[in-house]
């Protein structure tokens, strides 16, 4: 019950300054339980304390994908200009704007100072660093050029960053019109309709289909507007949770995505360039191919070609190639095949997949560039119809009752 207990206490962030054994004032932050575990901790390392100041807690904003990216940027330029490994964490830990990332840096830095290996710092924080970004550290750190390593890592995240800004930037536009198209129809239906409902009360005469059936939808709207959204909502927040939690329904909504028009292209050149850059990148870095496969599928983004590599590793860990492997799944296109056959072939295959990679980023961009020029006449096309529709099936009594006026 006691180590219960123990490991129940919650951790804090302290300032502290002291002298190393040259006589040399130094100065950092440490996360820890109390101040006499950082006093303890210094005394180990052979720095005499003269002031701990327990730091005010501060919850700071989530930490972000771009906040690592930015990161490992820090500390790829960094380690390249020869500082060390523990004073560029304290360097890039205190210019943070962010609180959570200042106290993540901390704690890995104060894991390093202790004993642990770089590597073994990061595995403690799989949310943030994952097996890609972990098994790249190790091998950088095992070849002793973590540095290279950590420039090559940094690359990568910010390629596949941009990619995925691409991938939300084409979704923005389809699902802009259906939420911009559905306000619209809700406050004319619940806002304008009832005023046109109390003018035609006053005719004494049929009303046009058009104009019966608007009126009819509003009231729908006025009557139940509450399980409308509700159930709009419930829908989304359904259909996303089902989505984490079942493996079937993941399948379908990938499967979907990939097959939709203009959209499914976009998404497919998209995960083929995330799957060949991260293969690109684990290859060069000399992390062994069945292995490297391991992280490959979790990057990809898509389920569908998740399970594929999985069936590549499996073929290529008894013998057959990776070319063979990649065209029995049938995901990939016939000139990614080729290339990746040249690229085994004359023995430079993460040349090959990084060059495959940057055509389907350029593929990507120019196709997100062209559907954001498809949407303005296409919203039109959309909230023109609808809109005019309403407009002209509210006018019609007006006109039906001139009419009548004039003859």
């Amino acid at each position: 019950m006691a180590v219960d207990k123990k490991s129940q206490v919650k951790e804090q962030t302290f300032s502290w300054e002291g002298k190393d054994r040259t006589g040399k004032t130094l100065k950092g932050e440490m996360r820890a339980v109390g101040d006499a575990v950082v006093r303890s901790n210094l005394r180990r390392q052979g720095i005499t304390v003269f002031k701990i100041k327990k730091q005010s807690r501060s919850r700071g904003k989530k930490i972000t994908e771009k906040d690592i990216t930015f990161f490992t940027r820090q500390m790829a330029v960094m380690m390249k200009s020869g500082v060390p490994l523990l004073q560029a964490f304290d360097i890039v830990a205190k210019g943070h704007a962010n609180p959570s990332v200042s106290r993540l840096l901390y704690d890995i830095k104060n894991d390093v100072e202790t004993g642990s290996s770089l590597t073994q710092a990061f595995r403690k924080h799989p949310l943030y660093f994952d097996q890609l970004f972990c098994n790249l550290v190790q091998a950088g750190e095992q070849a002793g050029i973590l540095d290279a390593l950590l420039d090559r890592l940094a690359t990568y995240k910010e390629k596949i960053l941009a990619i995925k800004g691409k991938i939300k930037s084409a979704l923005f536009y389809p699902t802009a019109i259906v939420v911009a198209a559905f306000i619209v129809i809700s406050v004319i239906m619940i806002f304008v309709i009832p005023a046109f409902k109390d003018l035609f009360s006053g005719f004494g005469a049929d009303l046009p289909g058009p104009t019966q059936f608007v009126i009819d939808v509003s009231e729908i709207f006025l009557g139940y507007w509450w399980a409308i959204f509700g159930a709009i909502g419930g829908g989304i927040y359904g259909i996303l949770e089902l989505k984490k939690r079942s493996i079937p329904f993941q399948h379908l909504i990938d499967r979907t995505l990939l097959r939709l028009p203009i959209l499914g292209e976009i998404m497919r050149k998209a995960t083929i360039a995330r799957w060949t850059r991260t293969m690109s990148t684990m290859f060069a870095a000399g992390v062994p191919l069945v292995e490297a496969l391991d992280s490959v599928g979790g990057a990809a983004g898509n389920i569908i070609y998740s399970d594929a590599t999985k069936r590549i590793q499996n073929e290529v860990s008894t013998g057959t190639s990776l070319t063979v492997a990649m065209q029995n799944t049938e995901v990939f296109p016939s000139m990614v095949l080729q290339m990746v056959a040249i690229g085994e072939e004359s023995g430079a295959l993460d040349a090959m997949l990084g060059k495959i990679a940057d055509f389907f980023e350029q593929e990507v961009d120019e196709a997100v560039e062209a559907l954001t020029s498809l949407m303005e006449p296409l919203i039109m096309m959309v909230l023109g119809p609808i809109i005019g529709g309403i407009i002209i099936a509210m006018y019609l009594p007006i006109f039906k009752m001139g009419a009548a006026v004039g003859g």
